[in-house]
């Protein structure tokens, strides 16, 4: 049987749409749930999916290759598996495209000849990821279905006699070097899913799902609300409540967190807190980078959305809805502006361009501590960023 290669796909529109969380990657490599849209695909595929980036800037991290001749099928890069879906897709005939309500799910195509396109209606409820706000608010569903697919026929790690269990200890899974101790678990509102060598230090309680990556840690006594996940590496203190930090980000001591995404390599000052809520409990209005405007997310509860490398300092206050690009330093009293383009330097009294070498070196400190750096495409990468999107 000839080979079929799975391609997860930007759509250009929904790619702008998730700005600024995906200025620096595709949308496959999102964190929601438990692992990236990227590993849940590979885990229904049985095979790693390749990527394809739409904007000219990401074009370094496309990883899929052209071979006409060849048997392709392009899936959306937004779109959550299930098991029947991935069915659905594997089974697509060539020139057949599977279609939702007029979002695209996949194509399957052979490279260089031309197809009819034949459309499939997909009968089944799907998940898709179209704005920033989705990541933490569709977080629970997701987090639920990856945890049953990830601890499928496996054995949690012994969980210690010092903690506190209320509701089903079988919805507890904890990964190979995990470490809990003297904490409060409770998985009645979902399940716990702690990864290889994370850990959650004493005092800490914890109300489901939620989910702790490899290597990340909750600090003394943090409290999490579901549904949360933090990403691979992360430092996390305080309370934390809906939300989703992507890795390799810290929020190491009290203060409020709460309907947020934060992304890769940040950093949250002592004391800083985000509003969730309006005072007049309407809907909050968030910056998009599509219409580069203000549009109505439909939600009443949404806190912070930060771009990668973005860190503020201590007691910053962040208003509903606050939408920070990547690489932005943010310092200072009083809340600073709803939108903060990246590259940004300053706070409610006004901001200046971050000069990019000085920002490089800030990265290659941050990153060296975790035995990495930035990559010369990663740096590309940003000067494009830069060029766009600084203060001038």
């Amino acid at each position: 049987m000839a080979k079929t290669n799975f391609i997860l796909s930007d759509h250009y529109d929904n790619w702008l749409n998730l700005n600024p969380l995906t200025l620096t990657k595709p949308v496959a490599a999102l964190r929601i749930g438990i692992n990236s849209i990227q590993e849940k695909w590979e885990s229904f595929l049985s095979v790693k999916p390749q990527l394809k980036t739409c904007a000219p800037h990401l074009k370094a991290l496309d990883t899929w290759t052209q071979h006409p001749g060849e048997t392709y099928v392009f899936i959306n890069a937004c779109i959550i598996p299930s098991p029947e879906l991935t069915s659905s897709i594997v089974n697509l005939k060539e020139g057949e495209s599977l279609y939702k309500d007029g979002l695209s799910i996949a194509s399957k195509i052979v490279l260089g000849k031309q197809s009819f396109e034949k459309e499939i209606q997909y009968p089944h409820e799907i998940i898709s990821i179209q704005y920033p706000w989705d990541i933490f608010s569709k977080n629970e569903l997701i987090l639920k279905q990856d945890f049953e697919q990830i601890t499928k026929g496996r054995k949690s790690q012994k969980i210690s006699s010092t903690n506190v269990i209320i509701g089903k200890q079988e919805f507890i899974f904890l990964e190979e070097g995990a470490k809990v101790e003297a904490s409060n678990l409770n998985t009645e509102t979902g399940p716990i899913y702690i990864g290889k060598n994370a850990e959650v230090m004493e005092g800490s309680s914890i109300r489901g799902g939620f989910a702790l990556c490899e290597s990340a840690t909750l600090k003394l006594g943090t409290k999490i609300y579901g549904a949360t996940t933090i990403g691979p590496h992360s430092k996390i203190g305080g309370e934390v409540n809906n939300s989703v930090v992507q890795g390799y980000s810290n929020k190491g001591h009290d203060g409020f967190l709460g309907n947020s995404v934060i992304g890769e390599w940040c950093n949250l000052g002592a004391g800083t807190n985000n509003s969730n809520l309006k005072n007049n409990y309407g809907v909050v209005a968030v910056y998009n980078y599509l219409k580069k405007d203000f549009i109505d997310s439909k939600l009443q509860f949404l806190g912070l959305i930060m771009g990668d490398h973005s860190k503020c300092g201590i007691n910053t206050m962040f208003n509903t809805g606050t939408v920070v690009g990547v690489f932005a330093n943010i310092f200072g009293g009083e809340f600073p502006p709803k939108y903060i383009p990246s590259f940004s330097w300053g706070g409610a009294s006004g901001f200046n361009s971050y000069d990019l070498n000085k920002a490089f070196d800030v990265a290659d400190k941050v990153m060296e501590r975790r035995g990495l750096s930035l990559s010369s495409a990663d740096k590309e990468i940003l000067k494009q960023i830069h060029s766009t999107e600084a203060i001038t």
